[in-house]
């Protein structure tokens, strides 16, 4: 028997047996559980956080809830006092609240009661710079709508509406892209000193501290971020319409995102990004994006390679997905790896949705990619593909490196697809670096054109599953 190895955490180190060799051809014995039973051990070690029974009200420190008062500076002495006493929960009543952005402290819970909005400016001079990230490149630029650096312990919480007030108006025509606002002639993030010159800067080494864009340089920010947190709980707010990334848990580690809804439509409008992140948890979800509903990211090419921090345990559960570019996807700023993903008991279902599971990546991002178990999945209808993974993945221009990504141990188990779309597995591996293991067991997929394109693919196996009808065999090496 060969024997593929993998390690969740520092905590156990678990050893799985899948593949048979037999006349040359190695076929699956069956889907272990193990995996399953390592990381349900790592996510009770994850607890929400606590907080002291102590509330401020933000009406106390200066609030108005009329929509137009800019309420930044109360929301901001409310948070300060609340942390400077020992923490507790920082509520923000009902109400139309207008604000820029939230920094949180330590210890504190910025809970927003059920019939309460907050409404952030549009306004690019209301957001300091601070250290940030933009698609897996780290530099100086706008705050985060709502952002904690080096936080413990904190959280957002309550059923109120977290609405960015992005539009083809504002931040989204910075794109470029003529579908968002942008005209011919104006300035956007595609201009040769923006977006071109930060990921130039990272492949030459200069120090994030020198990599200074904001005003000017048209570098949208992502709307919610925790960077080098730990002990972190967003939990049942709705968020509407943000500039780039929705939330982006970067260098965190104990992460929980819980009931979240997400409506949002603009550019890489990403649902949810864990960054070079450990024991992030995703459950309970709603994503309904202009890009992927949850995208695992590990840094973009050098600057990934310089941070060398792994995003691992990342477990999705009981999440409904609808438009978007890929329902759970790996990549494609993937350079420092990833491993030991958990999708289960979710549902996915648009004709705008391309691509079910999705990993990416390329020879200038490199990275490893490991260990993606998903199992119970409702799959109403996708455009391209059930399973995409493309080790070819093409955006801004050539993306041919020396840095040969790894992909390997993929398993799909209890899955049903109502309408396929093009491919039940679209899979293209380089030469130099063929796709391993890709387990489908228990697996039906209808109407779809195609029943698996592949492309330097080894032990591809198929246990009790059907594709239009008719069980699929194995293909033979």
């Amino acid at each position: 028997m060969k024997k593929i190895r993998f390690e969740i955490g520092a905590q156990f180190v678990l050893v799985l047996l899948f593949f048979v060799v037999s006349c040359g051809v190695k076929k699956v014995d069956s889907l272990s559980s193990a995996p399953w039973e390592g990381i349900k051990k790592v996510m009770e070690s994850v607890q929400e956080p606590r907080f002291k029974n102590t509330t401020y009200d933000v009406l106390d420190y200066g609030a108005l809830a009329n929509g137009v008062f800019d309420n930044t500076i109360a929301f901001k002495k409310a948070i300060e006092t609340c942390s400077q006493n020992g923490g507790g929960i920082v509520l923000v009543p009902d109400g139309n609240y207008l604000c820029g952005p939230i920094h949180l402290e330590n210890n504190v819970n910025f809970h927003l009661s059920e019939g309460t909005q907050l409404l952030f400016s549009t306004n690019t001079k209301d957001y300091p710079l601070v250290q940030t990230s933009f698609e897996g490149t780290e530099l100086i630029n706008y705050s985060p709508f709502i952002y904690a650096k080096n936080k413990h312990n904190i959280a957002v919480t309550g059923k109120g509406t977290l609405n960015g007030q992005s539009s083809n108006d504002n931040w989204w025509a910075w794109s470029g892209k003529d579908t968002y606002g942008w005209k011919k002639g104006n300035p956007s993030q595609a201009d040769p000193l923006n977006r071109l010159r930060l990921v130039a800067m990272a492949e030459e080494g200069i120090a994030v501290s020198d990599r200074v864009f904001g005003e000017g340089h048209y570098i949208r920010p992502n709307f919610i971020e925790f960077f080098e947190c730990t002990d972190v709980l967003l939990k049942d707010v709705r968020i509407l319409d943000v500039p780039c990334w929705v939330i982006h848990p970067m260098k965190s580690t104990n992460v929980i995102v819980d009931g979240v809804s997400i409506r949002s439509h603009g550019p890489n409008n990403d649902g949810c990004d864990p960054e070079y992140s450990k024991n992030v948890f995703i459950r309970n979800c709603t994503f309904d994006t202009g890009d992927d509903c949850i995208a695992i990211k590990s840094g973009r090419d050098a600057d990934g390679r310089r941070v060398a921090i792994k995003s691992e345990n990342i477990v999705v559960q009981n999440c409904k997905m609808f438009d978007g570019h890929g329902g759970v996807t790996i990549g494609s700023e993937i350079s420092a790896g990833v491993r030991n993903v958990f999708v289960e008991n979710c549902m996915m279902n648009s004709p705008n949705l391309e691509i079910a599971i999705r990993l990416k990546t390329n020879s200038k991002r490199g990275g490893l990619i490991e260990n993606f178990f998903v199992r119970n999945i409702e799959i109403g209808q996708v455009k391209e593909t059930v399973l995409g993974i493309d080790m070819f993945y093409s955006v801004h221009g050539n993306q041919t490196g020396k840095f040969i990504p790894v992909v390997r141990n993929i398993f799909l188990e209890n899955i049903s697809v109502n309408n396929g779309g093009k491919y039940g597995i679209l899979a293209k591996g380089l030469e130099s670096s063929p796709i391993k293991n890709i387990v489908f067991k228990n697996v039906t997929i209808a109407k779809v054109e195609t029943k698996y394109s592949i492309e330097n693919v080894e032990n591809l196996s198929f246990e009790n599953t059907k594709i239009n009808g008719s069980f699929v065999e194995s293909p033979k090496k």
